[in-house]
């Protein structure tokens, strides 16, 4: 007999999809009075919402059915709040590294700034743009917020997991800074230890811990989860958040573009600082290293430069390298998960599928 699919089975994707098309109709109603033109703000967020793999939200419910907790319209709605949390990231996330797209379609800066260029409107567009999209980021951040706390989880548990949810949203917003501060500052003088180590600072802070930690520990809390069963939970979280997000690099340089909704090498030509370049720098040869660093970071960078880059990672051994550790971190969630008291073996068993899940290659 086929083990249940701890998304497919409890119909996550559909669920969740249809509780936030709910919130959206009703923002629409909210912001009715301010004229049609709002609507735009509301348009963009619920096309970034639409489909996705609905992992955060994945994490919150199992990390609540795990304790116990019973399957419910307000645990879906709370679920829900994660993806809201998720699309207020990737909405300033494109912002700052101008990414042109997100999910096969043209990211939100990029639509609203077209609006002005089409329209003729006085200022410059890739301004106004910019303006929008973090303002729509913004009202995600606030339906995240109200989303959560009218859940219709019992005001108790709300209130128990109301610390951890605080704490996620003000963290990811550090680790957003520690990005931007590492690509300003750069890697030059710093050794392979160092620069290993900024990268996944900023890998546990930007993504792996509101990617599957902290959901995990705000279903948890609210289910009544105790010390020890959250100490676990979180070892767990941060295991496999880290090998999350080095997979989510890996696929940023070598992802299907029919997979990953964005162009070929977007990292390469964004200048991400990850673990696969850090590898690449320390195994590469000297000749290795110029090269790498030259075309790292160019935007205009064509496809055969792409491939250029693609190649030498291969060849240099710095994807083998990055495969080693998404290994070691993802067992090393899986030893945690294992090591757990409290959880019920529905629980168990979905979070260790979510382990091979999150980390698939054609994620």
């Amino acid at each position: 007999m086929p083990t249940p699919h701890p998304i497919d089975t409890p119909q996550l994707r559909e669920r969740v999809q249809t509780a936030l098309d709910e919130n959206l109709a009703h923002q629409r109603e909210v912001l009715h009075e301010l004229g049609g033109q709002v609507a735009h703000l509301v348009d963009e967020v619920g096309a970034l919402l639409t489909g996705g793999k609905r992992l955060r939200a994945a994490f919150l419910y199992w990390g609540y059915r795990a304790l116990g907790g019973q399957d419910s319209p307000a645990l879906i709605r709370a679920a829900s709040s994660m993806e809201l949390f998720q699309a207020a990231a990737l909405l300033h996330d494109d912002v700052m590294d101008d990414s042109d797209l997100r999910r096969g379609r043209p990211t939100a800066h990029r639509t609203f700034a077209a609006s002005h260029r089409e329209h003729a409107w006085s200022g410059e567009s890739a301004r106004f743009g910019h303006a929008a999209a973090i303002l729509a980021g913004n009202l995600c951040l606030t339906w995240c917020d109200s989303t959560f706390s009218t859940s219709g989880l019992p005001a108790d548990e709300i209130a128990s997991a109301r610390g951890e949810f605080d704490t996620m949203r003000t963290q990811l917003m550090g680790g957003q800074y520690l990005d931007v501060l590492d690509a300003a500052q750069g890697w030059e003088g710093l050794d392979h230890a160092e620069r290993l180590e900024r990268s996944r600072t900023v890998i546990r802070y930007k993504s792996a811990k509101y990617s599957v930690e902290q959901p995990l520990l705000i279903g948890a809390r609210a289910a009544g989860a105790g010390t020890d069963t959250l100490t676990g939970l979180s070892a767990y979280g941060i295991s496999l958040g880290e090998a999350f997000q080095i997979r989510d690099d890996v696929l940023g340089v070598y992802g299907d573009p029919q997979t990953t909704g964005k162009p070929a090498g977007d990292d390469l030509r964004e200048g991400k600082r990850t673990v696969l370049i850090a590898h690449a720098l320390v195994l590469g040869t000297e000749q290795d290293r110029a090269t790498l660093l030259d075309l790292l970071g160019r935007p205009d960078l064509t496809d055969e430069q792409v491939t250029v880059c693609r190649d030498l990672l291969e060849r240099v051994g710095a994807v083998s390298a990055t495969e080693e550790m998404i290994s070691a971190t993802a067992g090393a969630a899986l030893k945690a998960l294992g090591a757990t008291p409290g959880l019920t073996d529905e629980g168990r068993a979905a979070l260790a599928d979510l382990v091979a899940i999150s980390t698939a290659r054609t994620t």
